[in-house]
C-alpha cells in the first residue's frame, strides 16, 4: 500500500523541504527535550512506565465545542499576530484547533502576506488556560517579507512551464487550461512572491492528476512541486463477514453510515468522475463475497472507512478526518481495470479501482487507514510530500493504517507490522513494506542518513516506520499474530518497546500538536520527545523508550548519552538565525560534572536549516577557545540543511567549561538557522 502514484517516483528539482521545530520557550515539563546548555542525558531517577498524564492528554470536543473554540481563535488572530510578532502585512487563519485537560489550548494556523497566501508559512500557537502564550512553533523561522508584490514572470509562462512539467511527469491528458494564485513560497530559503499552478487530469496509471507546482514570480524558476492526489494500493482479500450501519428509507437501504457522520458508499460504475450512485437496495445484507456482485466491494469500503473513524474517535478522541463530526466519501468501481486506489483532499473522499482485469477491488482495511490517514495528516501537520517531511508523511499512513489493522481485531486479517500484505502486485506474494526492517522491500531504508531526503517518499518512510515499530515492540526476533520480526538497530544496542497503544499516542501527540509543514527527521525527534514528556513525564520509561528507538535508526543520541558503559550528551536547542553572508554566529553548550579532559571521540552532533549548504563553515570552539574545523564551505553543494554527527580528537581539552558551535555564512543569497546541537561523551 502506498501512495500519491504508488509505482512512479516523483522527484523534484529544489533542495529538501526542512526546518526545524521552534521550542523556545517550552513549559518545564518538557524542558529536558528541549532544554538550552547543560542537559545530562541520564534522567535524575530511574526511569518508571506511566500512565498518561490527562493534563496533557487532548479532551474530546464536541463539534459545537470545537466550532466555538475556532470562532474564540478566529476572533483573537489580530492581537494573536501581534503578540508572537508578526509583520504588519501578516494575517493569521485559523486551521484547527486541540484542547488539552488543563486547559492548554493548541491552535494551528495558516498565515497570509498582503492578502497571499503564504506556502510554508504555517504555525502552531500553545495558550495556557491563563491566556498566555506558551510557545509558538513554526515552520519557517524566516522574516516572512518580499520586496515587491509585482512579479516580473507572467501568469501564463507559468502555466505553461507548469503544463509542461505535467506532461513530462506522465500526465498525457493534463487539463489545457490549469489554474494558477499568487502565493508567497517560504517553505525554504528566503520567502519569495510566487505561482503556484494546479495542473489537473490524468496520471498514467489512470489516478486523477493535481499536480501543484509553485514557480518563482521573479525568476521563473520551479520551487517545488507535489502531486496533490493521494493513491495507495492495499490488501485484495475481503474482511470477512462484518457488520455494516445502513439506512433504511421505506422499503430501500442505503450504504450511508449516519452513525459516523453520515458516509455514504457509493459505485461509480467504471466512471471516473462524479460520485456516482448511492448503493440502495431493497436487503440489509450487501454483496456475496466475491466480484460477482457489486455490492461487495461497497461492503468492504464501507466497512474499512467505518473502523477508521472507530479507531480514531476511540483511540484519540478524534471526530472524523476534520475532526468536526463530518464524513468523507467512498467511491468503488473506479475506471477499468484501475490496480490502485487514493485519497483526494478536493473531494474529501476515498476511492477504489478493481485491480487488474477487474478481478479483485482494492477495498481492503489497509487501504482505508493508510489513505484516508493522509487526510488527517493534511488537515493537522500538513507535512510537505517531498524531502523527508515527505517521507513522515507517508510513513503517517502507516503508522496509522496499521494501528487500524489492529484495532479492528478482524480474523481474516490479523493485526501486523507489514504493509500491503495482501497484495501479490511484486508477483511474489511479499509485502510492499516492512516496518520491522525497511530495507527487506529492496528500496527503504532501515536508518536515517544525509540523502534520506532525496528518495522517493514511500522509500524515505523507511526510517520512521522502523522508529514506530522499535518504539511499539522492541528490537530483535519475535513472533505477533503469527508473524516473526527481527528488527536489528543502527548502533547494534537493544531497544525495549512500550507497546503499540503507547506509541501512537505519542505519535498522533507530536502530528497535532508539535509537527508542521516543514517538520525533517530531527525535529520529529524532538517533536515526540516533547510529546512524550508532557503524556508520560520526562523521566519515565516511555520518554527514555523514545530516544532509544530515535538514536536506533541514527537520529539523535540514547537515553544514557551512547555506547555501552554510559556516557553523558549537553544539547543546546535554541534556534540561532545565521545571517546571509554575514558574520559568524555562535551556540553554547555549558558541560559540567565531567572530570579530566574531553575524549579524542567526542562526538558533535549538528542540525542547522538552511537551503544551501554549501554557504556554510562550521567550526566548534572548545574551552580554550581553539577551534575545530567540523565543515568547509564548497559553492557545488546545493543540497540543503546539516544533520551530521562529527567526531572530533579533543582530548587536549579540559572537559567542563563553555563549548561552542560558530557557524558562518560565506556565500549571498540562502539564508537558514542553527535548530540545535550536542556534545555526546561516550
Amino acid at each position: 500500500m502506498s501512495s500519491k502514484s504508488s509505482r512512479r517516483r516523483t522527484s523534484h528539482t529544489t533542495p529538501r523541504r526542512t526546518a526545524g521545530l521552534a521550542l523556545a520557550g517550552v513549559a518545564a515539563l518538557i524542558a529536558a527535550a528541549v532544554q538550552t546548555g547543560a542537559a545530562s542525558a541520564a534522567p535524575a531517577q530511574a526511569p518508571h512506565a506511566g500512565k498518561a498524564d490527562p493534563a496533557h492528554v487532548a479532551v474530546k470536543l464536541t463539534p459545537s465545542q470545537r466550532a466555538e473554540l475556532i470562532r474564540d481563535a478566529d476572533g483573537a488572530r489580530a492581537r494573536t499576530a501581534k503578540d508572537i510578532g508578526l509583520g504588519a502585512q501578516e494575517k493569521l487563519v485559523v486551521k484547527d484547533v486541540v484542547k488539552d485537560g488543563d486547559g492548554t489550548v493548541h491552535t494551528r494556523y495558516e498565515r497570509t502576506y498582503a492578502g497571499l497566501p503564504v506556502l510554508g508559512g504555517d504555525l502552531i500557537v500553545d495558550t495556557a488556560k491563563s491566556g498566555k502564550t506558551a510557545r509558538v512553533l513554526k515552520a519557517t523561522n524566516a522574516t516572512v517579507k518580499v520586496a515587491s508584490l509585482t512579479p516580473a514572470v507572467a501568469e501564463s509562462a507559468a502555466q505553461k512551464q507548469a503544463l509542461q512539467r505535467a506532461k513530462s511527469l506522465g500526465d498525457t491528458k493534463a487539463a489545457a487550461n490549469p489554474s494558477s494564485r499568487k502565493v508567497i513560497w517560504a517553505a525554504s530559503g528566503k520567502p519569495v512572491l510566487a505561482y503556484e499552478t494546479v495542473v489537473g487530469g490524468f496520471q498514467d496509471d489512470g489516478t486523477p492528476s493535481r499536480l501543484h507546482v509553485v514557480t518563482d514570480a521573479s525568476t521563473g524558476k520551479e520551487l517545488y512541486r507535489y502531486q496533490a492526489v493521494e493513491t495507495g494500493i492495499g490488501n485484495t482479500q475481503y474482511s470477512g463477514q462484518v457488520p455494516l450501519t445502513t439506512t433504511q428509507s421505506g422499503s430501500a437501504y442505503t450504504l450511508n453510515d449516519g452513525a459516523r457522520g453520515g458516509h455514504k458508499t457509493y459505485n461509480l460504475n467504471r466512471g471516473t468522475s462524479g460520485t456516482g450512485t448511492l448503493f440502495s437496495q431493497s436487503s440489509d445484507t450487501w454483496g456475496n463475497g466475491t466480484t460477482s456482485n457489486a455490492a461487495t466491494a461497497g461492503a468492504d469500503a464501507h466497512y474499512g472507512a467505518a473502523v477508521t473513524w472507530d479507531f480514531y474517535k476511540n483511540t484519540f478522541g478524534r471526530s472524523g478526518i476534520r475532526n468536526d463530526g463530518q464524513a468523507a466519501y467512498s467511491r468503488v468501481h473506479y475506471g477499468n481495470s484501475y490496480v490502485n486506489a487514493f485519497w483526494d483532499d478536493s473531494c474529501f473522499c476515498m476511492t477504489y479501482g478493481d485491480g487488474s482485469g477487474n478481478a479483485d477491488p482494492l477495498t481492503s482495511l489497509d487501504v482505508a487507514g493508510h489513505e484516508m490517514s493522509h487526510g488527517v495528516t493534511s488537515n493537522t501537520a500538513g507535512l510537505n510530500y517531498s524531502g523527508e517531511s515527505g517521507g513522515l508523511n507517508e510513513a503517517t499512513s502507516d503508522i496509522m493504517g496499521t494501528g487500524v489493522e489492529f484495532y479492528a481485531n478482524n480474523s481474516t486479517d490479523p493485526g501486523d507490522y507489514l504493509i500491503g500484505e495482501k497484495i501479490n502486485i511484486n508477483g511474489d506474494g511479499t509485502p510492499l513494506r516492512y516496518m520491522d526492517q525497511p530495507s527487506k522491500d529492496g528500496g527503504s531504508k532501515d536508518s536515517w542518513y544525509s540523502g534520506l531526503g532525496n528518495l522517493d517518499v514511500h522509500y524515505s518512510s523507511g526510517p520512521a516506520n522502523h522508529f514506530f515499530y522499535l518504539l511499539s515492540e522492541g528490537s530483535g526476533a519475535k513472533v505477533i499474530n503469527g508473524v516473526s520480526y527481527d528488527s536489528p538497530t543502527a548502533d547494534g544496542l537493544p531497544v525495549t518497546g512500550i507497546g503499540r497503544d503507547k506509541a501512537l499516542q505519542i505519535w498522533y501527540r507530536a502530528l497535532t500538536t508539535k509537527f508542521t509543514s516543514t517538520t525533517n527527521y530531527a525535529s520529529a525527534r524532538t517533536g515526540t520527545l516533547a510529546a512524550a514528556g508532557e503524556l508520560y513525564g520526562t523521566s519515565s520509561t516511555e520518554y527514555k523508550a523514545v530516544q532509544d528507538a530515535w538514536a536506533a535508526i541514527a537520529v539523535g543520541s540514547r537515553s544514557g548519552g551512547g555506547g555501552p558503559g554510559g556516557g553523558s550528551t549537553f544539547e543546546n536547542t535554541t534556534d540561532v538565525q545565521i545571517p546571509d553572508h554575514g558574520s559568524a554566529v555562535t551556540s553554547s553548550i555549558s558541560v559540567t560534572g565531567r572530570s579530566g579532559n574531553a575524549p579524542s571521540n567526542l562526538q558533535v552532533s549538528v542540525d542547522i536549516v538552511h537551503s544551501y549548504r554549501g554557504d556554510l563553515v562550521i567550526d566548534l570552539i572548545g574551552p580554550s577557545g581553539k577551534a575545530y574545523r567540523l565543515k568547509n564551505s564548497s559553492g557545488s553543494d546545493s543540497a540543503a540543511d546539516v544533520h551530521a554527527t562529527y567526531t572530533v580528537n579533543a582530548a587536549t581539552e579540559t572537559a567542563n567549561g563553555t563549548w561552542k558551535l560558530r557557524v558562518q555564512d560565506v556565500y549571498t543569497y540562502d539564508t537558514g538557522y542553527i535548530d540545535g546541537w550536542k556534545l555526546t561523551f561516550p
